[in-house]
């Protein structure tokens, strides 16, 4: 039964999608129509239910289809993870577009992204964002990112490959951070490098246990508070911490 759906559902992608990209764009208002709903269905616990102008165009216009492998671009526009090789997944789109207004990303800001991955995350915050700072501790995966990102003429990116623990020193002071892996806890290189008044997204938890994905914020007095949002699941920050 599920490898008869499974066949049923690449048929059907197929159709949609034709190898031109013809589609794609339909596909891509389709998913964007999900995510708000997911946004209205889980605002009880995130405080959201409807997302920020700007979060909302910039995730109408990034390809999601450029950031998966090649045959899974049938695939690219279901509001779901997709696995990118080397044990990796791009995220949910609406776990991408939560994230991002979590963080109150606007014009000029400066972000930093922890887990490049394949770069989708980093170009939908290059949307909004003056400029955007994005590390990933897997070589393969960090280079082909930064290379795509190029291609695709998003300028104000810069990324390297690196242990996302440590954060970007020479960026600081960030307006605000995303970190796309789960951590036992909130990296203290983070915290320092977050400006007053910043904010990180983080999802908490281990691996085999519930994750949740948290909001710190950070006062002007340098103090902390943080907020739970969402169980979520992600893969393992790793490095040498």
């Amino acid at each position: 039964m599920k490898r008869r759906f499974a066949l049923g559902a690449l048929l059907f992608f197929c159709f949609v999608f034709p190898s031109q990209g013809g589609g794609f764009d339909t596909a891509r208002h389709k998913m964007v129509e999900e995510v708000l709903d997911d946004a209205n269905a889980t605002a009880s616990y995130s405080g959201i239910s409807a997302l920020d102008p700007g979060v909302i165009a910039a995730m109408e216009k990034v390809e999601r289809h450029r950031f998966v492998p090649g045959a899974l671009a049938a695939f690219a526009y279901l509001n779901r993870p997709l696995p990118i090789g080397h044990g990796q997944t791009i995220s949910q789109p609406f776990i991408v577009a939560l994230m991002t207004d979590l963080i109150k990303v606007k014009a000029g800001d400066r972000v930093l992204e922890i887990g490049t991955g394949s770069g989708y995350q980093a170009a939908v915050l290059a949307e909004i964002a003056g400029s955007v700072y994005s590390i990933e501790i897997i070589e393969p995966l960090g280079t082909q990112a930064g290379e795509r990102l190029r291609s695709l003429g998003y300028r104000n990116v810069q990324t390297r490959v690196g242990d996302g623990y440590y954060g970007w020193p020479e960026a600081a002071p960030l307006d605000a951070i995303i970190v796309t892996a789960a951590a036992s806890h909130v990296p203290p290189p983070l915290i320092r490098q977050l400006k007053p008044g910043g904010r990180m997204v983080i999802p908490l938890g281990t691996q085999f246990m519930t994750q949740y994905l948290m909001l710190v914020e950070k006062q002007q007095d340098g103090s902390l508070t943080s907020r739970q949002i969402l169980p979520v699941r992600f893969v393992p920050l790793t490095g040498e911490h």
